[in-house]
């Protein structure tokens, strides 16, 4: 694997099982088996009905674009090969919504409510990032 010269994410104790999931190229939610819900980032409670027990569950890691910007400007170097980029605001079909980057497409063909899927790229033998790449047929 090549040196990957992006920042890359630090894991915290309420976030591992997130990034562990990411790994094992599994987009895992916040879940409440009482109510139903599912959110972003994880709390200790569920927002819904406050239950203190709830699960990591698998997404179905579809979604749309609810908002996105496309970057013209390198503000960190190892942005640098892939201007411009997008980064997009995505509702994913279980509710909650992430912010990831949009890949495999030009920014020109991005729009809002526009059907994504969920990928992943193994940058480090440690860490796997969750991106989105639009569906061809949704």
């Amino acid at each position: 694997m090549s040196e990957y010269k992006k920042p890359l994410p630090r894991p915290a104790v309420e976030s591992k099982p997130f990034w562990d999931g990411c790994k094992k190229h599994q987009l895992l939610l916040p879940h409440c088996p009482s109510c139903g819900s599912y959110w972003f980032p994880a709390s200790v409670t569920c927002p819904e009905c406050l239950n203190l027990q709830w699960e990591w569950k698998p997404s179905r890691g579809k979604g749309k674009i609810h908002s996105f910007g496309v970057y013209h400007r390198v503000y960190q170097k190892g942005f640098e090969p892939e201007m411009p980029y997008a980064v997009a605001l995505v509702q994913l079909d279980e509710g909650p919504r992430l912010v990831s980057n949009i890949i495999g497409c030009s920014p020109e063909e991005l729009g809002c409510d526009a059907p994504v899927e969920v990928v992943f790229e193994d940058v480090t033998d440690d860490t796997t990032l969750y991106k989105f790449k639009l569906l061809e047929n949704p």
